[in-house]
């Protein structure tokens, strides 16, 4: 039931085209007609020939609230237009992507019209987003295993086989799996090892496969929760890892999950990066920092 003596507001809508397996004509239709049925006032824009981030810059200004349908990559293009353009608006998330991690996270419905309702009478939540060096990202900045496999999978195999095409390019990735030396520093602490994969984030789920404790991630505290693996040595360590994943417990010898809001990885050599998904270049060093209730998201 959508609210009443809601006031109207002025909707920025960013479709992307290219996300996941798309949505069809009518599903649109049904995001633009329930908005507008509420009142609102839209105008459509297609991410095309720009991109959610530069749309957001160019057009947000003059909206209440900028929803995006698309994945988690639409999404944190939309995020960071907004904040580098000093742009303080709620965002309205309406998932179509392939593995919608941040969906997952806030609990949003994956139909078109559910989500469209929590646009409409849903409240905006303060949540902090992280800063890899100067640029933005919304959920996760890693390296190592299967950090490719997001923006190497190609789209036509996406729309194909949906989460399954990022299960099948990580097996194809492992034969090329190797450990990275790491000094890892974190709010005043220091931890060095050999890790096969890291990452910073803040999300319950990363690409669907890694899940963490709800319980542990607080969206809001000012902190990105630090998940490393080490390299497994012996069978048993790969029996643990598998276990660590299964039950969401990340206190063993092979998997560690710490908190912390400033974070400073540095390699022995220039070591790939993704960010959101989206290559983020090789870094010998990588600076990442929390900013603190950064953007409002409507759930």
């Amino acid at each position: 039931m959508e609210r009443e003596g809601a006031v109207p507001k002025s909707i920025m809508l960013i479709i992307n085209p290219y996300s996941g397996k798309g949505l069809s004509r009518y599903a649109l239709g049904t995001v633009i007609s329930r908005l507008c049925d509420a009142d609102h006032n839209v105008t459509v824009y297609f991410s095309r020939e720009q991109t959610p981030e530069q749309l957001a810059r160019s057009y947000a200004g003059s909206h209440d609230i900028a929803v995006c349908v698309g994945g988690d990559g639409t999404l944190s293009s939309l995020i960071s237009g907004l904040l580098e353009a000093g742009i303080s608006i709620p965002v309205g998330y309406i998932p179509a992507g392939t593995s919608n991690d941040i969906a997952a996270t806030l609990a949003l419905s994956g139909f078109p019209s559910a989500a469209s309702r929590t646009i409409i009478n849903g409240t905006p939540r303060r949540l902090d987003i992280g800063k890899f060096h100067d640029r933005y990202f919304t959920y996760i900045a890693a390296f190592g295993a299967f950090t490719s496999v997001s923006y190497q999978t190609p789209q036509s195999v996406k729309r194909a086989l949906g989460h399954f095409a990022y299960v099948l390019t990580g097996i194809a990735d492992m034969a090329a799996i190797k450990p990275r030396r790491t000094t890892i520093e974190y709010d005043g602490n220091t931890i060095e090892g050999e890790f096969i994969f890291g990452a910073v984030a803040n999300s319950t789920s990363v690409a669907r496969l890694v899940k963490l404790d709800p319980d542990l991630v607080d969206l809001s505290d000012g902190r990105f929760e630090i998940i490393l693996v080490k390299q497994p040595i012996v069978p048993a360590d790969f029996i643990d890892i598998l276990a660590s994943v299964a039950v969401k417990t990340y206190d063993g010898d092979n998997v560690q999950v710490l908190q912390a809001s400033n974070i400073k990885f540095t390699f022995d050599e220039d070591t790939a990066w993704t960010v959101d998904g989206e290559n983020g270049g090789m870094h010998r060093e990588a600076v990442i920092s929390v900013c603190h209730k950064a953007i409002e998201i409507i759930v």
